[in-house]
């Protein structure tokens, strides 16, 4: 055993290093000598037929023809390098006479006289295979004319430049490529296999196979009738044939806007009608025909298994690459949300066979972020293009996955630079369904969720110690402000205590709260100045929504009492007509705004919410009184200082909230201590400390039933605010459309004014003449 492995790792070694090359390289010139004789044999046949039309009968050219070919050399007397570059031949041509078997077809032998093997031995669930014959001379002249692609003569360029030189030089014909030339090879696997798969065997040799009808386009342009035509052949017998037409006439009209168009394309579409036909066609009836083909098997957990090592799907992947860069240039066009909800929903169903393709498919998962993050997309647009992420980081490996999560993360950064009244939905809904693929994969999603919080704490921390004019901004900004309010909603979702009793086991996500909350507070401090008190309000709700949904306590009492205790809330405003700041679409405040009565009172409002949401947190909490003592202290202390007639703000409104505030937080406290005077276990009984008040309706506490009354007074004003928005946004769009048609009038009022100033001067001409004319009649 130890032996024969080592002589097969060092083969494979021998192999990968030396052999692999080589071998490339021969193959490719094989394939271009292969291309000059069918060439030579075409001018051959070609200058034969015209010989026999015009009745030549030259002598030197059927001595030329009928020459016999001289006979091949035995293998002992070539070298490795002749029998490899074509001295085989002889011998497989010379073999397989003596065989007399047709069960491969000659390289010297016309394409039109090939035909295949009907071996009773085959078990080949590929089909029966089409076979050409001399009357179909279309047939012959594509496979004539079906050249080598583009890649292929790419990468010999690369590995033997001197042989690509000469070949520019020598035979330019050689270079000119078929784009069609690789998907001309599914033409092969097209045929009746749905017949050949009923009948037996046996009947199977004798029958021949029916072929199906040419779908040629008259003059390249493509028809609603072609179309049909091969609608009905996709449905009818799933014809592979049918499908490659398709996918050619789909990738034309995929380029079909576009400024390079290629003018040799193979399909030309003339009609809205044919353009919409063909793009339905494809994006429907093509993953049908590829799963028919090819089976997805799916298992409970939600992986998928193809079958990659089989002929068929090596001979279809060309199909499919073709279909997917067709649909990534296509999407790249396209801007009605019907037609794109179509095309991405097209994706889906051909994830599992594009798995094999890592470039493709990194390329592919790039496109659709860009529209599940463009703020002009629409919600619908959004969910389809998250449901393909989705379906992908299922059924994808770690690779897939981590490259699907990082084009998410930075598409969420790139769509939320800009946040507004008209693009925070969109956003929240990115933000909200983005964080449900980290619990997809806990192991991938970690290790993600980690890199890009540590890469927040860089940022952080060199903002601290580059302490410059502009270091600053690099934290404080919309995009460092909605990552760190994503990574809240990652951690709120899948590290709640329901979560983990549904899994059974601890979250791995869970190690990551510490630090998000350390970058949290350390952000929020940054620049205590009132000028960005909106940041700092943004970042208290990501740690509250983070502390509700994992139990964990978080201490964001002092953020809050740092804004009471500055000068801005301290000292009496300045009065303004400004409208209300919304700090939910603001993470700083415009500098009119600061030491008025406005911003006074929009930050009072703040501190009321914020401070009475992260009490309710713990209402039923048996620390609570001690909890809340703090807080009641500190704020009394400030209601004393402000409401002093030298030195107070004079805010009525703002005092007023922050008393009933304390009163309700008094009263709760008192609550939870007459509940807790009945307990009899002592402190250190950590099970039943939890366990207190733990299935109490918290609305039912003092504290709780003062703030669900004020969040539905919040709600019934921001419902009011976004109407009120609405309608004046309706009538900005009415009275810009008013003044485009008005413009329209004057430039139909100045045109016919110039046409009524043409008329008179044209009528001053003719009396001008009639008065000439008497003069002269006077005259005389």
């Amino acid at each position: 055993m130890g032996p024969g492995k080592k002589n097969l790792k060092a083969t494979k070694k021998f192999e990968k290093n030396r052999l692999k090359g080589v071998l490339d390289k021969r193959k490719d010139v094989a394939k271009v000598k292969q291309r000059h004789q069918m060439n030579n044999k075409k001018k051959t046949r070609q200058a034969q037929d015209a010989d026999f039309y015009k009745g030549s009968k030259d002598g030197d050219d059927e001595e030329a023809a009928k020459k016999p070919a001289p006979k091949g050399r035995k293998v002992n007397d070539m070298s490795v390098d002749d029998f490899f570059q074509g001295g085989f031949d002889e011998i497989i041509d010379k073999k397989s006479k003596k065989a007399g078997k047709l069960g491969k077809r000659k390289r010297d032998a016309p394409e039109g006289d090939v035909e295949m093997a009907e071996d009773s031995d085959s078990d080949n669930s590929l089909g029966i295979k089409s076979v050409a014959s001399d009357d179909e001379d279309d047939e012959v002249d594509d496979d004539a004319d079906r050249g080598m692609s583009k890649k292929t003569m790419d990468d010999l360029a690369e590995k033997d430049p001197e042989f690509y030189k000469f070949l520019v030089e020598n035979d330019p014909e050689a270079l000119d490529f078929d784009d069609d030339a690789d998907l001309a090879e599914v033409d092969e696997l097209s045929g009746s296999e749905d017949d050949s798969e009923e009948q037996p065997k046996k009947k199977r040799k004798k029958e021949k196979k029916v072929e199906e009808p040419e779908f040629a386009a008259v003059g390249n342009e493509l028809t609603r009738e072609m179309v049909a035509s091969w609608r009905k052949a996709m449905a009818e017998t799933h014809s592979l044939r049918a499908a490659r037409r398709v996918v050619l006439a789909f990738r034309c009209a995929a380029v079909l806007n576009d400024e390079e168009d290629d003018p040799k394309q193979r399909y030309t579409i003339n009609s809205p009608e044919v353009f919409n036909d063909i793009l339905v066609l494809a994006l429907k009836e093509i993953p049908v025909v590829m799963n028919h083909h090819l089976p997805v098997k799916e298992s409970a957990s939600g992986k998928v298994h193809v079958q990659t090592e089989t002929k068929k799907f090596h001979t279809l992947s060309l199909l499919l690459k073709t279909y997917t860069s067709s649909i990534m240039h296509l999407l790249s066009t396209l801007s009605d949300d019907k037609t794109l909800k179509l095309t991405l929903s097209s994706i889906t169903p051909i994830l599992p066979y594009l798995l094999s393709f890592k470039k493709l498919l990194k390329a592919l998962a790039k496109s659709i972020v860009n529209f599940w993050s463009q703020p002009a997309s629409t919600e619908t647009t959004r969910i389809t293009a998250f449901l393909v992420l989705r379906r992908l980081v299922v059924i994808g490996d770690k690779g897939i996955r981590e490259t699907v999560l990082k084009a998410v993360y930075q598409g969420l950064i790139q769509g939320s630079r800009v946040t507004n009244a008209n693009t925070i939905q969109g956003i929240n809904l990115m933000k909200n369904s983005a964080a449900e693929l980290w619990g997809i994969d806990q192991a991938v999603g970690y290790t993600t969720a980690f890199t890009f919080i540590r890469q927040l704490a860089i940022h952080l921390r060199n903002s601290i110690v580059n302490n410059k004019n502009d270091a600053f901004r690099i934290v404080y900004n919309w995009q460092y402000t909605h990552s760190l309010d994503f990574w809240s909603c990652v951690l709120a979702e899948h590290c709640s205590p329901l979560k983990e009793a549904e899994a059974g086991k601890e979250s791995q996500l869970k190690l990551l709260i510490y630090p998000l909350v350390q970058v949290t507070l350390g952000a929020m401090r940054l620049i205590p100045t009132s000028l960005y008190f909106p940041f700092r309000f943004q970042l208290v709700r990501s740690l509250l929504r983070l502390s509700r949904a994992t139990k964990t306590f978080i201490p964001l009492a002092s953020p809050l009492i740092e804004v009471l205790n500055s000068a801005e809330m301290k000292k009496p405003p300045k009065s303004a007509s400004l409208k209300p700041m919304d700090f939910a679409t603001a993470y700083k405040a415009p500098k009119s705004y600061l030491r008025t009565r406005v911003y006074q009172d929009g930050v009072g409002d703040q501190i009321v919410e914020l401070l009475g949401e992260y009490m309710l947190l713990w209402a039923t909490s048996i620390a609570f009184p001690e909890l809340a003592l703090p807080v009641v202290t500190q704020v009394k202390r400030w209601v004393k200082q402000v409401r002093s007639k030298s030195q107070g703000n004079k805010n009525v409104k703002l005092v007023g909230q922050l008393v009933l505030l304390v009163q309700k937080l008094e009263a709760n406290a008192k609550f939870i201590e007459e509940r807790r005077a009945k307990v009899d276990f002592a402190p250190r009984d950590r099970t039943q400390v939890e366990a207190f008040l733990r299935d109490f309706d918290i609305a039912k506490t003092p504290l709780g039933a003062y703030i669900v009354g004020q969040r539905k007074a919040r709600a019934e004003r921001a419902k009011l605010l976004e109407e009120a928005r609405r309608e004046e946004d309706r009538k900005r769009k009415e009275e810009e459309q008013a003044e485009n048609e008005g413009e329209d009038d004057d430039d139909d009022e100045e045109g016919e004014e110039d046409d009524e100033d043409d008329e008179d001067e044209e009528m001053d001409d003719d009396d001008e003449e009639e008065d000439d004319e008497d003069d002269d009649e006077d005259e005389e």
